[in-house]
């Protein structure tokens, strides 16, 4: 999709959209950003808080280690600037989840400069165009806690499990035009975060969500005034709030109004935002660095083992795929989308490797097909994700080396894998069990073949007129007499020399 394909079309012409994200993503650590406090999700509510998270008086923060290296390896991941000198400020202000009375954050000094991230716009057809999108900086910064609305009939209760907790705040530069490229930044940017592991980009449970900044303008012309839905946990939710915003706007404008710079909520009940509060400029929150916490000042040797623990990225595992593999552009995409599933295909490869004797490049695309018609088609009907699956790895380059080295056909493979998801047994018990094995035996295919060939005279003579067609049909009638277990090739390479 290019810039100039979505337009809100309005009374008075078409208008543009300018969208910029701001992702909160949790980062992956044990303990929170400045307290040794356990950072698990679902625990009781204050049951994972320590002094410092709230406020007691004395308690001083202490950075955590691991926070810092996740965001340096993060902003190594996307290709940022990585400042060595940082320094975390006090955003204060005032509110019932946040003991303290300010939170600590990093406005003026933050540890991860300019960025990009690549993105396909059309995911169906990885051939299409892509698009880059910019990252403004990432710092580092402490959520705050949680107020519970529902627990009480006139009261609102506080739940601080999650103040203090570290987030890396990504904030990318007003670069997307349409809801489908601020949906498919915040799909890639969650891939790259769950490969690094940085994050787990567990949306439903809040540690990614997204501040989604929408103005509109004549295109071309001079950036519109802009408002912020905030705490948008979903990439569905994200891309309403992206047309109802961009479309309320365009409404507002042409009807005599004006845009107001405000934070707004997403009610997704009803598929709307509503005005929350006037938007705050920085000024606003007193920002000044944290007389408590030194500045960050990182080595070359700390951010060189951040570069090193890195593992392979989506985009370099693709292109390998492509060119090393020579898996299908989509395949590819698909299989290296979650890291999850790029880790199962690769058992499954090395796997198959070890069991057929062949190249990698002669496993790859037989496990590729495999794993996205047959294995993705039967977890979706049970409903079970990838990790969930009950045909392990191995067991799935066992029936593969069934079907390669001639044991079994494809039709009768698809009996097994049936059986494989019903029982979890492995495929060569079943084969034997059943009495599966693709026979090979030409004086009995050949017996079989003779039979249908004189119940047909009409149809030989048909194919020998030239109605190439019904070759199929000899083949098919020769596999139903064989119950499927004669070997394909050889019923093939028969029929031939019989029909002519």
């Amino acid at each position: 999709m290019s810039e100039s394909t979505y337009r809100i079309q309005g009374n008075s012409g078409e208008w543009e959209v300018i969208i910029g994200l701001e992702v909160h993503a949790q980062i992956t650590s044990n303990a929170k950003l400045f307290s040794g406090a356990a950072t698990e999700f679902g625990a009781e509510a204050n049951r994972q808080v320590s002094l410092v998270d709230a406020a007691m008086p004395g308690m001083l923060p202490v950075v955590n280690r691991e926070c810092v290296r996740q965001a340096v390896r993060t902003g190594l991941a996307v290709g940022a600037k990585i400042n060595k000198w940082s320094r975390f400020d006090r955003k204060n202000y005032f509110y019932a989840d946040l003991p303290q009375g300010y939170q600590i954050s990093q406005l003026y000094h933050p540890i991860v400069g300019e960025g990009e991230i690549e993105v396909t716009l059309n995911e169906k057809d990885p051939d299409s165009a892509t698009r880059t999108i910019g990252i403004e900086r990432i710092h580092i910064e402490q959520d705050a806690g949680k107020l519970m609305h529902d627990q009480h009939p006139t009261m609102s209760y506080v739940d601080l499990n999650r103040c203090g907790v570290a987030l890396m705040e990504i904030v990318s530069k007003p670069d997307m035009r349409s809801p489908s490229e601020a949906g498919a930044y915040v799909k890639k940017l969650r891939s790259i975060l769950r490969y690094v592991g940085s994050c787990d980009g567990n949306m439903e449970q809040g540690s990614m969500r997204a501040d989604v900044n929408v103005s509109v303008r004549k295109p071309g012309g001079e950036l519109g005034t802009r408002t912020e839905t905030k705490n948008v946990n979903s990439i569905r939710f994200l891309q309403q709030v992206v047309e109802y915003e961009a479309q309320r706007q365009v409404d507002l404008i042409e009807s005599g109004g004006a845009v107001v710079q405000e934070t707004r909520l997403f009610d997704a009940a009803k598929g709307e935002t509503r005005s929350m509060r006037s938007k705050e400029d920085a000024h606003d929150y007193r920002y000044f660095p944290d007389p408590d916490l030194l500045p960050l000042d990182l080595d070359d040797a700390f951010i060189d083992e951040c570069r090193a623990s890195l593992p392979e990225l989506p985009d370099v595992k693709r292109h390998r795929y492509e060119s090393d593999l020579g898996l299908s552009a989509y395949n590819a995409a698909v299989i290296t989308a979650e890291h999850e599933t790029a880790d199962w295909f690769e058992v499954l490869l090395a796997e198959g490797v070890a069991k057929q004797g062949k190249a990698e490049t002669d496993v790859a695309k037989q496990s590729a097909n495999w794993l996205m018609s047959e294995l993705f088609g039967a977890l979706n009907k049970l409903g079970k994700s990838l990790d969930e699956s009950p045909v392990s790895p191995a067991q799935g380059a066992e029936l593969l080396a069934l079907v390669a080295d001639g044991t079994i056909s494809g039709s009768i493979a698809k009996q097994v894998f049936e059986i494989m998801l019903e029982t979890g047994q492995n495929a060569e018990a079943i084969v034997e069990e059943k009495g599966l094995k693709q026979t090979s035996d030409t004086g009995a295919i050949e017996a079989e073949i003779a039979k249908i060939i004189a119940a047909n005279p009409d149809k030989v003579e048909q194919y020998r007129a030239g109605k190439d067609k019904l070759f199929g049909f000899f083949v098919g009638q020769t596999m139903k007499a064989m119950e499927g277990k004669a070997n394909p090739a050889i019923v093939n390479d028969i029929l031939r020399g019989i029909l002519g």
